[in-house]
C-alpha cells in the first residue's frame, strides 16, 4: 500500500514567530493517527527550530521548499542540499512551478537537484504540472511525461523508490480554479503508467503521487478518492492549521 502524504507549502509566508506559532498549532491538533504522513514545507528561517521542536512528533515531518543544484561554492545566497539536511529535517520540495516559472529552473537543474538531495539522504518532493495554454492545446501528458523523464530517469532504482511526486495543474494554483477529481485521476494514472514504462510496475506502484492545485476542506475528499492520488500537496489552505487538518483527515 503507497504511502499517504498531505505537505503544506507555506511559499514566501510567515516570519519566523508566526511559523513557529502556525507549527504548534498544527501539532496540538493533530491526533497522531492521522491516515495521511503531514510534512510542512517551511521557508528556511523555520528549519532548525521546527526540526528541534516538531520533526518525529505525531509523525510530522518538516520539508525546505528547495535548495541549490550546487554541493557549495561561492553562490551568495544559496542554500545546499547538506545545509538543509544539516538543518535536522528530513524532506525537500523541488521544482515548484513558481520556481520554474520565476527562476527559470530547468528540468536539468533539477535533475541535479534530485540528486544532491538525494545523495544526503533527504526524500525529494518533486513537482511536475502543465501551464494553461499546454492543457488547451491537449499537450498536457506529453508535457508533463517530459518533465518526468528529463529529471528523473537516470535515477537508480533504490534512489527512484526514495521520491515523491506532486502534479500541480499550473492553471489551478491560485487562481480559484480546481482540476476535476476526475482529471487529477486521469493525470496521476498517466504518470504512474510511464513512470511503470522506466522503472517497472512494482516500483511505481510503491511512488506517491500527490496532487497539488487548489485543494482545500471542501474537495479534498473528492481528490483524494482517485486510485492513483496518494495525497496532496497544499499551498493557501496550509496557512490555517484547521483547514489544513481539514485535508490531511479527508481520506
Amino acid at each position: 500500500m503507497r504511502k499517504k502524504i498531505v505537505a503544506g507549502n507555506w511559499k514566501m509566508n510567515n516570519n519566523l514567530e508566526a511559523g513557529i506559532k502556525l507549527a504548534q498549532e498544527v501539532l496540538e491538533k493533530a491526533t497522531g493517527n492521522e491516515e495521511a504522513q503531514i510534512v510542512l514545507g517551511t521557508p528556511f528561517i523555520h528549519l532548525n527550530k521546527l526540526a528541534e521542536s516538531i520533526v518525529g512528533k505525531k509523525g510530522i515531518e518538516v520539508a525546505a521548499q528547495n535548495c541549490s543544484d550546487k554541493a557549495s561554492g561561492a553562490y551568495t545566497g544559496e542554500t545546499s542540499a547538506e545545509m538543509v539536511k544539516s538543518t535536522g529535517v528530513n524532506y525537500v520540495i523541488l521544482g515548484h512551478s513558481e520556481r520554474r516559472e520565476y527562476f527559470n529552473e530547468t528540468n536539468q537543474e533539477l535533475a541535479a537537484k534530485l540528486d544532491l538531495a538525494l545523495t544526503n539522504n533527504l526524500v525529494p518532493i518533486f513537482c511536475c504540472g502543465e501551464p494553461l495554454e499546454i492543457r488547451e492545446k491537449e499537450e498536457h501528458y506529453a508535457y508533463v511525461k517530459q518533465q518526468l523523464t528529463e529529471s528523473l530517469f537516470h535515477l537508480s532504482a533504490n534512489d527512484f523508490a526514495k521520491t515523491v511526486i506532486a502534479y500541480e495543474p499550473i492553471w489551478a494554483i491560485g487562481t480559484g480554479k480546481t482540476a476535476t477529481s476526475a482529471q487529477a485521476q486521469e493525470m496521476h494514472a498517466e504518470l504512474r503508467n510511464h513512470l511503470a514504462d522506466h522503472f517497472g510496475q512494482e516500483l511505481a506502484d510503491t511512488c506517491p503521487i500527490l496532487y497539488g492545485g487548489s485543494c482545500k476542506p471542501s474537495n479534498a475528499q473528492e481528490i483524494f478518492a482517485g486510485a492513483d492520488v496518494d495525497g496532496g500537496l497544499i499551498g493557501g489552505a496550509s496557512l490555517n492549521a484547521d483547514d489544513f487538518l481539514a485535508i490531511v483527515n479527508s481520506f
